[in-house]
């Protein structure tokens, strides 16, 4: 009872950090939901010092090594941990909350149109018309990274995927996967399935297989061909 009403109390900024001590003294760090409290000061090594001191815990420098660990087991938790977390845009520049995907298979899909397009988009095509009614989703992320494969503006894109491939599945904002200015969700992509040869994607239409959950469960190449991951896809469908 007094760990949950102390957690409320500094969520609610009710608590200034002397009256914190009282309660520190009753409480160790590792006794409270760390994830839960987001303390109104911050923590330098020379304020732990004096500040243990004053309420009469560990001062050592060791401690606030422990204490250290314990924001940085904090801030961990506060990374994302499925894509559902995700807000990209559309091709229309429309922000879209990939939440809405909750409880679909989803395959993400950095595309082009010139090199490996024919192939994979007429696949991802017929791909999602066996599948969609089961609940598979994909999500294009057109990019220019590789071989400048992908010059067009947003709308000559979704022309010529919907056109000449009859794409329905979304086709979302021009988007960077590598480098400095990589797109969130494929920040996030990369570090959950990394590759043999680095995190870094390699070419266009790479592929990442997402569970119900927002889970990335497996990475594939740029050569593998989309119908090709279908024994992966029906193995999630079967876990539902």
């Amino acid at each position: 009872m007094l760990r949950s009403l102390t957690c409320s109390l500094i969520n609610a900024k009710l608590i200034k950090p002397k009256q914190f001590s009282s309660i520190l003294k009753r409480i160790h760090f590792s006794s409270l939901d760390i994830r839960s409290i987001s303390l109104p000061f911050q923590i330098t090594e020379t304020r732990y010092l004096n500040y243990s001191a004053f309420v009469g815990i560990n001062s050592s420098r060791s401690g606030f090594s422990s204490l250290r660990l314990v924001r940085k087991m904090a801030s961990q938790s506060a990374k994302p941990q499925s894509v559902h977390e995700f807000t990209v845009k559309d091709a229309k520049g429309n922000d879209v909350n990939l939440g809405m995907y909750k409880g679909k298979i989803l395959l993400i899909v950095n595309v082009a149109s010139h090199g490996l397009a024919n192939s994979n988009y007429t696949e991802l095509t017929d791909l999602y018309q066996k599948y969609k009614d089961q609940g598979l989703e994909i999500l294009a992320f057109p990019c220019n990274q590789f071989g400048s494969q992908e010059p067009g503006t947003n709308e000559e894109i979704q022309q010529f995927a919907c056109t000449r491939f009859k794409a329905e599945y979304p086709i979302f904002d021009k988007v960077d996967v590598n480098g400095s200015n990589s797109a969130p969700i494929y920040n996030f992509l990369k570090s959950s399935k990394g590759s043999l040869f680095g995190d870094n994607i390699k070419w266009n239409f790479a592929k990442f297989l997402i569970d119900k959950e927002g889970h990335v469960v497996d990475r594939y190449a740029p050569t593998k061909s989309p119908f090709s991951m279908e024994k992966d896809i029906k193995k999630l469908f079967e876990k539902a």
